[in-house]
C-alpha cells in the first residue's frame, strides 16, 4: 500500500468502486466490522466515539425542545403489534420473534425446551409505538396530562437481507421520540418541529446538507397519516433517508385506547407522533465527506479533534519532545470550540510516527500534529488539516508558533466544519436536475439500472407530479422500480406554481425528488 491510506480510489462515476471505497473506509478507519450474527455489526471504539458525539449533540437538542428521556422494554407482546393492522403488515417480514424462555440439552444438543414455550410470543423491538402507546393509555387521563413528550435511546432489530455496515444492519442503534397531544394541530406542529431539529443537527453538526419534505403515500411509516424526512445526497449521487418524523393521527391511540378527558368532560383520542434517527447517519458522514485517503470527520463529531504524534527516536531529546507535547495538550484543553473543550489526544503508542500519522489520516482526525526535536526546541507546531490534506499529490503541512497555534485551533476547527458543509452543499445542488418533464426523459437520464452495485453516477431529479395515491401510485412505483428509482420526498420549499405531472400528465400540485437510494 502506498502512502495513501486506502487500496481503492473513490470515483463517484463508478458505483462498484464507490461501494468498495466505502467498505475500505469503514475498515481502514477502524469504524466497525461484521459480527458472527448475520447482518449485525461490531461498532469499534472510533466508530462508537463518533456515534457518542452525535448522540450527545442530538440529545441536547431533543431536551431543549421539552422532551424527557425514558426507556421501554426490548420485548413487545405479539398482541400489542397485532392491534394495529397496517403497522404489523409494514414490519411483518422484518420481525424477530421469541418463542421460548429456556434451552434444554436434548440428545446432546442445546435446543429450545418444548416445555418452555411462551404462552404469547414476544417481538424483538422493531420500533416502540405499540408498547409506548400501552404506557400512554395508563398515564394519560385528562387534558392536564398533555402533552406527553418522550424520547428513548435504544437498539432495534429489523431482519435485514442485504446488510451493509452502518447503512443497513439487522440490529442498529437509534433514538425514537414518541409524543401525545390533545389536537391534530399540536401534533402536526410537533412533527414539523422535530423534523427541523433533525435538519439543523444534520447540517450544523454533521456538515451534511439535507432537503426536508413530505414522503409520498407509498413511503409512509406503517400506520402513519403523514411521514416527513430529511434526504441527503451521497458522493455517488444516491439519496440517504437521514431522519424521519411521523404524524400518526389517532390510529395508534384508537388501537391502544389512549384517551383523555377534555375540559368539557368529553373523552377524546390523543393525536400522537413518532420520529427517529439512527447509526446509519455514521455511514452518511462517511459517504458525504470521505476522500481517497479515508474518512474526513466534521470536527463537531470527531472523538478527537486534535491528535498529537510525538516523533520519538529512543534518543535523549525524546524527553524534551514529550514535555513539549504534554504542555501542548494541556494548553489545547483550555480552548473551547462548539461550546465544548477541544478534544485532544497525545498518541504515545510504541509505533513508528509515520504509521501513527497515517492511522489518524485514515480515521479522519481533523488536525494531526507531529512534534519532533526541532519543533520542541524552536517552540513550533507542525500540523496537517484533514479537510485539505493535499495539494495535488503533495501533503500540505502548516507550521505556527506554539501559542499562535493554540489560539487559532478553535477557529481552524470551525472553518473546517463550515468548509465541509459548503463543499457537500455545492455538490448536492449541482446535481439536482429540474429540466426533466416526462417519463421517457427520466428513463433516458438514469438509464438501465443494471447491477445496483455498478450503476453510473446520477444525481437527483426534481419534477412536478399530481400526488396520486392508491392504484395509480402503485403503478408509478412499480414503473420506477424497473430503473431502481424511488420517490424521496416533496421538498418543503415548493414553488408557487408547477407544470404537468411527469408521470400522469395531469396538472401538477407539487414537486417531488426522484433518485436511487440506500
Amino acid at each position: 500500500m502506498s502512502q495513501r491510506a486506502l487500496s481503492v480510489s473513490r470515483m463517484t462515476g463508478n458505483r462498484s468502486t464507490f461501494a468498495d471505497w466505502y467498505q475500505a473506509v469503514v475498515r481502514e478507519a477502524d469504524m466497525a466490522e461484521p459480527s458472527p450474527v448475520r447482518g449485525a455489526m461490531v461498532i469499534k471504539p472510533w466508530g462508537y466515539g463518533v456515534w457518542e458525539e452525535m448522540q450527545r449533540d442530538l440529545d441536547r437538542r431533543i431536551k431543549e425542545t421539552g422532551h424527557q428521556n425514558a426507556y421501554f422494554p426490548l420485548f413487545i407482546p405479539l398482541s400489542f403489534i397485532a392491534k394495529e393492522a397496517e403497522h404489523v403488515e409494514g414490519f411483518a417480514k422484518e420481525m424477530a420473534v421469541v418463542t421460548h424462555h429456556r434451552l434444554k440439552n436434548i440428545d446432546g444438543k442445546l435446543q429450545p425446551d418444548p416445555e418452555a414455550k411462551l404462552e404469547e410470543p414476544y417481538i424483538v423491538r422493531p420500533t416502540s409505538e405499540t408498547i409506548i402507546g400501552d404506557a400512554f393509555s395508563r398515564w394519560i387521563k385528562s387534558h392536564r396530562d398533555l402533552p406527553v413528550l418522550l424520547n428513548q435511546w435504544a437498539n432495534v432489530v429489523r431482519w435485514e437481507m442485504r446488510p451493509r455496515l452502518f447503512l443497513r444492519t439487522t440490529e442498529f442503534l437509534w433514538q425514537e421520540g414518541h409524543t401525545a397531544h390533545a389536537s391534530q394541530k399540536e401534533a402536526v406542529e410537533e412533527t414539523m418541529r422535530m423534523l427541523d431539529v433533525y435538519r439543523a443537527f444534520a447540517e450544523d453538526t454533521l456538515a451534511m446538507p439535507v432537503i426536508p419534505g413530505e414522503k409520498p403515500a407509498n413511503e409512509r411509516f406503517p400506520g402513519a397519516v403523514a411521514t416527513y424526512s430529511i434526504e441527503a445526497m451521497m458522493q455517488d449521487g444516491k439519496a440517504l433517508q437521514a431522519g424521519t418524523s411521523h404524524y400518526l393521527g389517532t390510529h395508534f391511540s384508537e388501537a391502544q385506547n389512549i384517551r383523555f378527558q377534555d375540559d368539557a368532560g368529553e373523552l377524546s383520542y390523543c393525536h400522537t407522533t413518532s420520529w427517529g434517527l439512527s447509526t446509519r447517519m455514521v455511514g452518511g458522514v462517511i459517504m458525504s465527506h470521505g476522500d481517497d485517503d479515508g474518512l474526513r470527520l466534521p470536527p463537531a463529531v470527531a472523538p478527537r479533534q486534535v491528535v498529537i504524534v510525538p516523533m520519538l527516536r529512543d534518543k535523549p531529546e525524546d524527553a524534551q519532545v514529550l514535555e513539549f507535547a504534554e504542555a501542548l495538550v494541556t494548553a489545547l484543553r483550555g480552548q473551547r470550540c462548539f461550546d465544548e473543550r477541544v478534544r485532544v489526544l497525545l498518541d504515545t503508542r510504541a509505533q513508528k510516527s509515520a504509521d501513527k500519522r497515517w492511522n489518524w489520516v485514515r480515521r479522519g482526525a481533523p488536525i494531526i500534529v507531529e512534534i519532533g526535536a526541532r519543533d520542541a526546541a524552536s517552540g513550533t507546531v507542525t500540523f496537517m488539516r484533514r479537510d485539505v490534506l493535499r495539494d495535488g499529490d503533495k501533503i500540505r503541512s502548516h507550521a505556527l508558533p506554539r501559542d499562535e497555534f493554540v489560539a487559532k485551533v478553535p477557529g481552524i476547527l470551525a472553518e473546517m466544519q463550515k468548509g465541509l458543509f459548503e463543499e457537500a452543499k455545492k455538490r448536492t445542488h449541482a446535481n439536482i436536475r429540474t429540466d426533466i418533464g416526462s417519463w421517457d426523459a427520466l428513463a433516458e437520464y438514469f438509464g438501465a439500472a443494471g447491477d445496483d452495485e455498478n450503476v453510473e453516477f446520477k444525481g437527483w431529479v426534481r419534477a412536478p407530479w399530481s400526488k396520486p395515491e392508491g392504484a395509480e401510485l402503485e403503478a408509478i412505483d412499480a414503473r420506477l422500480k424497473t430503473l431502481k428509482l424511488t420517490l424521496r420526498n416533496a421538498p418543503a420549499d415548493q414553488p408557487k406554481s408547477v407544470g404537468p405531472c411527469l408521470f400522469t400528465g395531469k396538472p401538477g400540485v407539487e414537486e417531488v425528488l426522484i433518485s436511487r437510494a440506500y
